[in-house]
């Protein structure tokens, strides 16, 4: 069960000081995303579902009837279908009803029975994950941590220190990557199909496919200016500005200066007191979320660097996950979800 507390009015435009606006208590949430004035939380073994638009009631909830899928880690958004990463190692893909009121129903799992059905049979579908244990390539053996839909395609990340690529449309897994030396905890995709993925082992890979007889991934570039975990990668809304955030307590800004590999360091964002879990990015604003308990609110673009505009201390637990939505073309809404079971809805004049 949920429950909604409204805080106070929403702010009119003019007023840049955040407010809270509602505080949502849910089940331990793991992840947020937002779609369609819809916003997703996700937690252990179901996901709710909130009207923005409509004084952020609850809609619908998903529920996940394997009691052993573990949390929600990350949740995408294709046409008329969400694809949500899980714990158990699966991808699981919804169905949303195209008339009426938004409803969801589970469509499959990724992946699918007729996928592990043509391949379980040759030995050359299988590779060794620990010793004396094979699995199939299809098939990942850890947590999926991350998980985006570009172009038609899906990508996934998991602490099997992979990333595989699938079909949105009838969910074959075609294509998967060794990465990392680490698990693998985030994951971003720009317009022309460059992968980047941020790992425990502190290295972002820059991933581009390589065209032929079978298309391929192949690293371009490894990013190690981090010290420590990459917990979370965001490109801005033209992709060709990436930020990284990490345990080391930094955000990074990198450049992309031109359609592949290329892409360059521009500067170090410090304000964080513990490790940046999580990145938003929306217009030339960037928010980031803390083990310290916080958001902070930057602005800026490459030319002339990001600021700090507003420190937001309103969680009681280390801020796990967040969203933004841009209302109109002055104002945002900002919902985050920390480890003490709550979303807190913030509005921000700009």
């Amino acid at each position: 069960m949920s429950y909604i507390y409204f805080m106070r009015r929403i702010p009119m435009a003019h007023e840049t000081t955040p407010h809270r606006v509602a505080t949502l208590t849910t089940q331990n949430t793991t992840c947020l995303a937002a779609h369609n004035g819809l916003l997703y939380s996700g937690s252990t073994n179901q996901i709710t579902v909130f009207d923005l638009t409509n004084g952020f009631t609850q809609i619908d909830t998903l529920r996940i009837n394997d009691a052993a899928s573990g949390s929600v880690k990350s949740i995408a958004f294709g046409p008329w279908k969400i694809f949500t990463a899980h714990q158990d190692c699966k991808i699981r893909v919804w169905k949303i009803t195209r008339s009426g009121p938004p409803r969801h129903r589970l469509l499959t799992t990724l992946p699918t029975v007729k996928d592990r059905l043509y391949r379980f049979i040759s030995p050359g579908n299988y590779v060794r994950v620990r010793r004396h244990h094979k699995r199939l390539w299809i098939e990942h053996w850890d947590a999926v941590s991350g998980v985006v839909v570009n172009g038609g395609f899906v990508y996934s990340v998991s602490w099997d220190r992979s990333f595989k690529v699938w079909s949105a449309s009838d969910h074959k897994c075609l294509l998967s990557v060794k990465a990392h030396d680490d698990a693998v905890n985030a994951v971003a995709v720009s317009h022309n199909g460059v992968v980047y993925t941020g790992s425990a082992d502190g290295v972002i890979g820059v991933w581009q496919i390589r065209e032929g007889k079978k298309k391929k991934y192949t690293l371009v570039r490894s990013l190690d200016n981090h010290k420590s975990t990459v917990n979370a990668i965001v490109l801005n809304e033209g992709g060709w500005t990436m930020f990284s955030g990490s345990s080391d307590r930094s955000i990074m800004v990198w450049k992309r200066e031109e359609v592949g590999k290329h892409i360059a360091f521009v500067e170090t964002l410090w304000g964080h007191q513990g490790a940046v879990l999580c990145l938003y990015s929306l217009r030339d604003f960037l928010v980031s979320g803390s083990e310290d308990r916080t958001l902070r609110i930057w602005r800026g673009d490459l030319a002339n660097g990001y600021q700090c505009m507003t420190l937001i201390d309103g969680h009681r637990s280390p801020v796990k996950s967040l969203v933004a939505v841009g209302t109109d073309h002055r104002s945002l809404m900002i919902c985050s979800a920390s480890l003490d079971g709550q979303i807190q809805v913030w509005s921000f004049g700009i």
